[in-house]
């Protein structure tokens, strides 16, 4: 597989929920209790996640854009890469830059021998999270109303595989090896994300495109980044356990900690992070699984994302895509997507694929006969998402200056 794909344990799953688009859709009341949370026990408000923003650098990101200072943000940043890099502050606007010095750090129950732990499992199981964020996480993404609407009525929602390029380097930066140490980038990475979530606050909203479909005045609520989490980080531990992969406690307890951290400096809230799998998942059951449904705007999306794998050549059809789609994300997904059956890449899948994770697993001594079609269909998928696009070391984060004109 290329060397990206090996790196970037992302994608377009990450890619969507992470990078100025907002995510999730109305769900039931929040009843989550923080006693599940990584905050200490008893520190909860209680306050509904939903109405939980960020209001410090919304209101700077605000000021900023109404004076006409994004380019002036964008220029300082361009540089601005790794986590020990100076920040920009001489030439980002004052308040912006005050706040960067404040924020651009680990919070002080980061555990770093943890998060070098995640960076090695990421490293070992990127082969799979790769397919699992991308062809699972990434059509799953479209299928939450909030998010699907708003991905496609922002600024990036008029050219996909350029915004696939820019917010690659969000998933990238977190699984790289040195993601939170000085040599890494995640640090920067998640700050300058967080900037460009709290931009699209105070944009989106402009957009009567976007305010006639929306359930919400203002997107990207602390609500809305967990329902993103879920559908990336919860959905891969969820999968990785149900097909076998072999994972001890202290890797699943350290991937978790890495995404802790990640919540954390996207600005959600120390009571609304899960302390355990166990949290998360039931936090998932809440928050996720009771919105999944189709819209005009994830159909869309759902092209765009899975034509991206179909247009690369390596004979693996479009119905083979789909079946697999069909096959992680369930019929529900498949058939509210309106995605065709292929009986026969069906059947193929569903022994072909469970043979091929035995087999990397060391489970099954000899190779299946189907082994090279799956290693072929997760290098096209590299290809689609990774090498088509810049790379993510050259892939500027920016903050946008308009929504997706209306067509």
């Amino acid at each position: 597989m290329p060397e990206l794909s090996r790196r970037g344990l992302l994608t377009l799953g990450a890619a969507m929920g992470f990078s100025g688009v907002a995510l999730g859709a109305a769900s039931p009341a929040w009843s989550w209790s923080s006693s599940g949370s990584i905050a200490a026990v008893g520190t909860g408000t209680g306050t509904d996640p939903q109405w939980v923003w960020d209001d410090e650098i919304d209101g700077i990101m605000k000021r900023a854009i109404e004076a006409g200072q994004t380019r002036q943000i964008n220029d300082a940043m361009r540089n601005w890469v790794n986590n020990n890099d100076p920040i920009p502050v001489d030439t980002l606007p004052p308040e912006l830059g005050t706040w960067f010095t404040q924020h651009v750090k680990l919070p002080p129950w980061a555990d770093m021998n943890k998060l070098k732990l995640a960076a090695d499992f990421n490293r070992r199981k990127d082969m799979y999270m790769f397919f699992i964020y991308g062809i699972g996480g990434g059509i799953m993404s479209t299928m939450i109303p909030r998010e699907a609407r708003s991905v496609y009525w922002s600024k990036g929602g008029a050219d996909m595989q350029d915004r696939a390029a820019k917010t690659f380097t969000f998933g990238y930066d977190l699984g790289d090896l040195k993601a939170m140490e000085p040599q890494g980038q995640f640090l920067v990475t998640a700050n300058k994300t967080r900037i460009v979530h709290a931009s699209v606050r105070h944009l989106l909203p402009q957009s009567p495109y976007w305010r006639a479909v929306a359930d919400e005045t203002i997107p990207i609520s602390n609500h809305d980044i967990l329902v993103t989490f879920h559908s990336t980080g919860t959905f891969v531990h969820k999968k990785l356990k149900e097909w076998g992969v072999r994972m001890s406690a202290a890797d699943e307890e350290a991937f978790l900690h890495s995404w802790q951290v990640a919540l954390h400096l996207l600005g959600v809230r120390d009571e609304f992070i899960p302390a355990t799998w166990a949290a998360a998942h039931a936090q998932a059951a809440q928050t996720l699984d009771p919105i999944m449904v189709s819209t005009p705007e994830g159909k869309d999306l759902a092209e765009v994302l899975l034509g991206l794998t179909a247009q690369i050549d390596l004979g693996l059809t479009r119905g083979f895509l789909n079946e697999f789609v069909r096959y992680q994300l369930g019929d529900y997904v498949a058939d509210s997507l309106s995605l065709k059956r292929d009986y026969a890449s069906a059947a193929l899948i569903k022994t072909g694929w469970p043979a091929y994770i035995r087999y990397r697993e060391g489970f099954l001594p000899i190779m299946p006969a189907t082994f090279w079609m799956f290693d072929q269909l997760i290098e096209g998928v590299a290809m689609a998402f990774l090498n088509r696009f810049t790379s993510p070391t050259t892939t500027a984060i920016e903050v946008p200056d308009m929504n997706r004109p209306g067509v």
